[in-house]
C-alpha cells in the first residue's frame, strides 16, 4: 500500500481505485459488444416484425433483456467504481397477463433508456478502452525499458528499440542517455494515466447513473411515498400524545371533580359548610382542568396563528422561554396555512431545547422571505454541542421538514453559540 505522505500524483498508479477503474475499463469493451450486438439484432428483427404481432412480443422482450444487461452494469458499476445505482420500478401490467405486461414494457422509459446505453456504450468503450490500454502499455512498457532492454541485442539481434529503419539508416534506443529518456517518458506517461483514467471512467458513472436508474419522477414518486410515511407516523404519535395528555390530566381532572361533587351534594343537606368547602375546591379544579385544555388547544393548533399570524404567535411563545427571546418577522404576506403551522411548531420546539439544554442567556428569532421559501432561524448564546444525530427532537424536525421539501441545518460547536435555519416552501 502506497505511503500516504507521498503526493497524489505519486500515489495514484498504485492505488486499488486505478486498477479498479483500469479493470472497469477493459471488461466494458467485450461486454458492451455483447450488449450492442444482440440489443441491435433483436430490435432491428422486432422492428421489422411489426407488421405482424410478433414484432411486439420481441421488442418487449428485446427491453426485458436490455434491462438485464442494466442490472450486470449496476453491479459492475457498484464493484468496481463504488457506484450504486438504485435498479428502477419493475415492470407490472394492470392484469397480469402476458398482454398486459408486454404493454407495460414498451411504455415503460426506463426500458427504452435500457436499450439506449446498450447503443451508445459501445462507441465510448471503443474509445476508452483504446485509450487507456494505450496509456497502460506505453507508460509500463517505456518505464520499465532499462529493465528488459537487453531482450533485443539477446534475442532479436538489434541494439534496442527501433524507433526508425528504412533499410538505409536504423534508429535504436541503445544508449544510456536514450534509455534513461525512454524511462523517463514513461514515467510521465504512468503518472498521467490514472488522472485520464478518471476522466474516463467519469463519463461511464454519468451514464450508468443518467441511464440505468429510476427516473426522476419515479424517484419523486418514491421520496413522497417515504415522505408520506413520516407523515403519517408524525400524525399518529401526536394523536397518541394528545389521547395521553386527555388521559392523564383533564381527563383525571374532571373525574376526580365529579366525585368531588358528589360528595360535596351528599353533605350539603346535613353539613352545608363542609359542602361549600369542596364546592370551592372543585371550582379550583375547574380552572386547573380549563388551563389544561386551553394547554393542549395550544399544542395542537393555537387560535392566535389562525388569527393574527406567525408574528404574534411566535412573540406568545417566545414568552414562555426560560430566557429572553428576540423575535424579528418581516413577511410581506401569510404562508400557506400548512406551512405557517408547521414554522410555528418547529420555532417553538427549537425554544423548547433552548429552555431545557442550553443554559442560554438569551435567544433572537428571525422569521423572513426568500424568493419562494419561508426561511426560519433560531440563535442563542447558550454550551452548543446540539446535533440531530444526537438529539430526538433535533432528529424529529428534520423528518417533518423533510416530509413538506424543508431543510433543518444545525450550528452548534461546542462552546456555542447554536445556530438553527430552517427553509420551507412558501406555497402561499
Amino acid at each position: 500500500m502506497a505511503s500516504p505522505r507521498l503526493p497524489a500524483a505519486v500515489r495514484a498508479p498504485f492505488e486499488g481505485r486505478t486498477w479498479r477503474g483500469l479493470g472497469y475499463v477493459l471488461l466494458g469493451l467485450p461486454l458492451s459488444v455483447l450488449f450492442f450486438s444482440l440489443s441491435i439484432a433483436f430490435f432491428s428483427a422486432g422492428a421489422g416484425l411489426l407488421i405482424t404481432f410478433l414484432g411486439i412480443p420481441v421488442l418487449a422482450g428485446t427491453l426485458a433483456m436490455c434491462r438485464g444487461f442494466g442490472a450486470v452494469e449496476r453491479a459492475r458499476a457498484r464493484g468496481l467504481l463504488g457506484l450504486d445505482v438504485r435498479a428502477p420500478e419493475p415492470v407490472r401490467g394492470r392484469t397480469g397477463g402476458a398482454l398486459s405486461w408486454m404493454g407495460a414494457m414498451l411504455k415503460s422509459g426506463a426500458s427504452w433508456r435500457h436499450l439506449l446505453y446498450a447503443l451508445l456504450h459501445l462507441p465510448w468503450a471503443v474509445l476508452s478502452f483504446s485509450l487507456a490500454l494505450a496509456l497502460w502499455t506505453w507508460g509500463w512498457g517505456l518505464f520499465t525499458y532499462p529493465l528488459w532492454q537487453w531482450v533485443f541485442p539477446m534475442y532479436a539481434g538489434q541494439a534496442g528499440l527501433q524507433l526508425y529503419g528504412d533499410g538505409t539508416h536504423d534508429i535504436y534506443l541503445d544508449s544510456g542517455f536514450e534509455i534513461a529518456f525512454t524511462s523517463l517518458v514513461g514515467l510521465l506517461f504512468v503518472l498521467a494515466g490514472p488522472w485520464v483514467l478518471r476522466g474516463l471512467v467519469a463519463v461511464d458513472r454519468l451514464m450508468v447513473s443518467g441511464l440505468l436508474g429510476p427516473s426522476r419522477l419515479a424517484s419523486r414518486v418514491s421520496e413522497l411515498e417515504s415522505d408520506r410515511g413520516v407523515v403519517v407516523d408524525t400524525a399518529a404519535a401526536d394523536l397518541r400524545r394528545i389521547e395521553r395528555d386527555l388521559h392523564d390530566g383533564a381527563q383525571a381532572r374532571l373525574v376526580s371533580l365529579a366525585m368531588d361533587l358528589g360528595l360535596a351534594k351528599e353533605k350539603l343537606a346535613h353539613d352545608p359548610l363542609a359542602a361549600a368547602v369542596m364546592v370551592d375546591e372543585a371550582h379550583g379544579e375547574v380552572k386547573l382542568a380549563l388551563q389544561e385544555l386551553r394547554d393542549l388547544a395550544r399544542g395542537i393548533h393555537p387560535a392566535v396563528l389562525t388569527d393574527r399570524g406567525l408574528d404574534a404567535a411566535l412573540s406568545a411563545v417566545s414568552a414562555r422561554c426560560t430566557v429572553p427571546v428576540t423575535v424579528t418577522v418581516e413577511l410581506p404576506a401569510r404562508p400557506a396555512a400548512a406551512i405557517e403551522g408547521i414554522a410555528y411548531f418547529t420555532v417553538s420546539e427549537l425554544l423548547q431545547n433552548v429552555s431545557k439544554h442550553a443554559r442560554a442567556r438569551q435567544a433572537w428569532v428571525d422569521v423572513w422571505r426568500s424568493g419562494d421559501r419561508l426561511m426560519l432561524q433560531v440563535r442563542d448564546d447558550g454550551v452548543g454541542g446540539a446535533a440531530p444525530a444526537e438529539g430526538r427532537g433535533l432528529a424529529g424536525l428534520t423528518e417533518r421538514l423533510d416530509a413538506v421539501d424543508g431543510v433543518l441545518a444545525v450550528d452548534s460547536p461546542a462552546g456555542g453559540p447554536t445556530t438553527v435555519t430552517a427553509e420551507l416552501p412558501w406555497r402561499a
